[in-house]
């Protein structure tokens, strides 16, 4: 399908596949996570432990899987320390002016602050090999006391919403369609973020068995909020794009709006308002909605190419 948009409006797709939406998605888990185990780390009744315990948790294995993925998208995997050490001088290889090179630093922060803060939860578990774990961990158990506790969770806070948020801003600095045309790519994406993050920490908390009602009601109520921004960001995104929201008049649109917005956003808010439905389905499919959201943003914009002055689709 064509259409007369300028070609000026584009460059060539950088050709991001699943590894990168799946990079994206759990990325956005994982600085959820961190921040919600930070907000309750600083704010939080002894109660909550639990909650952080498995926010903590999930925040470390998305990190490591998010390093896994990103060093799997490169051309040459072996050389991904390039992306952190000049290979000349062994000197930071840094560049502010770079989301991409932003991006691993936040990342590598974002890592170093999910493992304070694993560190911090592992105290509390009493299965008997944790034991001799937390002997050989006595030499870190500054982290778990003022004040490094409460750099870590701020740390971790910081790190979490910019690991969440920081992909929508890559995009929006290329020059593709979609990606480039509105300001709110960073907004929508740190929502979907914060909001499969809290699906994800409840639907942990129901295959442990972790039940604190004051709790959840928090974790709940968070989510619907987080939920209802991501469905107010999205709908502000795609008024922004103008004319340019004519790449997604096609399956694209069609997914984002009956897959993420309906199905991922929309039912799930339903079904939590309704007690007697559970976590367990409306979490499922706000998961569901997230990873969507990415594939559409993604692939939605990887299809369109230029052919002379014409934009294909």
């Amino acid at each position: 399908m064509q259409t007369n948009l300028p070609s000026t409006f584009f460059t060539a797709p950088p050709e991001f596949g699943w590894i990168i939406i799946l990079y994206f998605f759990i990325g956005g888990i994982g600085g959820g996570s961190l921040l919600l185990a930070g907000l309750l780390r600083l704010f939080g009744i002894p109660a909550d432990r639990p909650y952080i315990r498995l926010a903590s948790f999930l925040a470390v294995v998305c990190a490591g899987i998010s390093a896994v993925l990103l060093i799997a998208d490169l051309s040459s995997p072996l050389r991904f320390w390039h992306m952190v050490i000049q290979d000349h001088t062994l000197l930071p290889m840094f560049k502010w002016w770079s989301a991409m090179s932003d991006g691993v630093w936040i990342l590598l922060a974002f890592s170093l602050f999910a493992g304070t803060a694993t560190i911090d939860a592992l105290q509390d578990i009493e299965w008997p090999p944790m034991r001799t774990l937390r002997s050989l961990l006595r030499v870190v158990r500054f982290i778990s006391r003022p004040p490094f506790a409460t750099i870590s969770a701020i740390g971790g806070i910081v790190s979490g919403l910019s690991l969440a948020g920081y992909t929508g801003v890559l995009l929006a600095e290329t020059n593709r369609p979609i990606w480039s045309d509105s300001s709110w790519l960073g907004i929508v994406f740190l929502m979907s973020a914060l909001s499969t993050s809290m699906a994800a920490v409840m639907l942990l908390s129901h295959w442990r068995r972790v039940h604190e009602t004051s709790t959840l009601e928090w974790l709940t109520r968070f989510d619907l909020v987080a939920m209802v921004l991501e469905l107010v960001a999205i709908v502000c995104f795609v008024i922004s794009l103008g004319n340019a929201a004519q790449a997604l008049y096609n399956v694209w649109g069609v997914a984002l709006v009956l897959g993420v917005m309906v199905v991922g956003i929309v039912v799930p808010l339903v079904l939590q308002r309704r007690s007697n439905h559970g976590i367990v389905l409306p979490a499922s499919l706000v998961l569901a909605g997230g990873l969507l959201l990415r594939a559409v943003v993604l692939l939605g914009s990887e299809r369109i190419h230029v052919v002379g002055t014409q934009v294909v689709r």
